[in-house]
């Protein structure tokens, strides 16, 4: 992800960086008048815009492998071929953007193209369901909450995932472009691949974090409300999509006969935020009422950091553990491994700085003056900024150790 990170983001700031001397200064590399582009704008974000589908996507598949190889009490299924399917996503993400813009006039040949690489992405993608299904092939599964927004995930991930070959095919894509039928696919690749990812990471480190679990039942409850009002809410956009409803239609005649389905996805909508309003009650009841941990180890885990007390001392590991396998901590608990070797040592720490919150601070009411061009202030603004970056970079801080 970081790589990701490193080769999409510096494009978005190019891009959004001309736009800015397009919309504040008159410059006009955007604009169709003076020899501007305004599909360069298109390529451009969605050169950063597509990686970043993947940014999001990639650690909450990290999250479901730890999930499901915890609770199937087996070894993550062909570790080495999910780490190959990684990096072939993250090479792959790079060819796929023009997808976003079939039909904006670009030719044949280009859309021929970017269909094959963005068909070719899929294939990785589907190892690594077969990999997590094949984890689960036979193992002691525990229908705990975190498990169960990872078994939600596979199928409702795959069915967004076979809609987006779909979108995929460039020919196919004037029927289906700019549709509901795109906004359902997006919804069923990125809330079951990254806001089920993060719900199971939630409850799954949540006693880690915080020394205690969220309460199971209730955990159970609120993903059962929330899985099924998402497949309400999304299911409909299909049709919609197929039966001509464009995106951002703000109102639409009885003739259309788009009523109905839209008010079907409008009660899933409610039950949605029903079941996340749930979820928020389940954290309020768990800190008043949820028993207290004291293994430190409550899902009986593989890996690493769940070899620490809870709550998590600031130092993390006061001796850095020896790694021999991928789980080293499951390796251990079964007496093949021993991560803990040594002795104590002074535990070297970073000074903590309020530096960069405040610069954050001010980076927000720079970019809020730039917008309205009102200048004086954003001078204003500015000036700390540059004070805290030069001052931070500088600083000569050694930091703290303890004994």
């Amino acid at each position: 992800t970081n790589i990701i990170i490193v080769f999409a983001f510096p494009v978005l700031t190019v891009a959004l960086a001309l736009m800015t001397f397009d919309r504040l200064f008159g410059s006009k590399f955007f604009a169709m008048t003076d020899g501007g582009m305004d599909m360069l704008w298109a390529n451009l974000f969605w050169v950063w815009g597509h990686p970043e589908v993947y940014i999001v996507i990639l650690p909450a598949f990290g999250i479901f492998s730890e999930v499901i190889s915890t609770f199937s009490k087996k070894n993550l299924y062909g570790y080495k071929s999910m780490v190959f399917a990684m990096g072939v996503i993250s090479l792959l993400s790079f060819t796929v953007w023009v997808h976003h813009f079939y039909t904006m006039g670009q030719g044949v040949m280009v859309n021929s193209i970017f269909s094959i690489t963005t068909m070719l992405i899929a294939v990785p993608t589907g190892v690594k369901i077969f990999n997590w299904l094949l984890t689960m092939y036979k193992g002691k599964i525990q229908f705990t909450t975190p498990m169960m927004y990872a078994l939600g995930f596979i199928p409702i991930f795959t069915f967004g995932g076979v809609t987006g070959v779909m979108l995929a095919m460039a020919s196919a894509d004037y029927q289906y472009h700019n549709t509901m039928f795109l906004v359902a696919h997006f919804h069923y690749v990125l809330i079951p691949g990254t806001v089920f990812g993060v719900l199971a990471g939630l409850y799954y480190w949540w006693p880690l974090m915080f020394n205690f679990k969220l309460n199971d039942r209730q955990g159970k409850i609120a993903f059962w409300i929330i899985a099924i009002s998402f497949n309400v809410t999304f299911l409909p956009l299909f049709a919609l999509g197929l039966k001509g409803m464009t995106r951002r239609m703000y109102t639409y005649s009885a003739e259309t006969g788009f009523g109905p389905l839209n008010l079907i996805a409008s009660i899933g909508a409610v039950g949605l935020a029903i079941g996340f309003i749930y979820l928020c009650y389940n954290i309020y009841w768990s800190i008043r009422y949820q028993p207290r941990e004291t293994t430190g180890d409550p899902w009986d885990a593989r890996t690493l950091e769940w070899s620490l007390p809870s709550p998590v001392p600031s130092y993390n590991f006061a001796i850095t553990p020896k790694v021999d396998s991928v789980e080293a901590l499951w390796n251990q608990k079964q007496g093949k491994e021993k991560i803990y070797t040594g002795s104590y040592e002074e535990i070297h720490m970073p000074s903590s700085s309020f530096k960069p919150f405040i610069m954050a601070v001010f980076f927000f009411f720079w970019g809020f003056f730039m917008v309205f061009s009102w200048w004086i202030p954003a001078i204003i603004a500015a000036i700390p900024i540059a004070y805290l970056l030069f001052s931070r970079s500088f600083e000569n801080d050694h930091g703290f150790h303890i004994p």
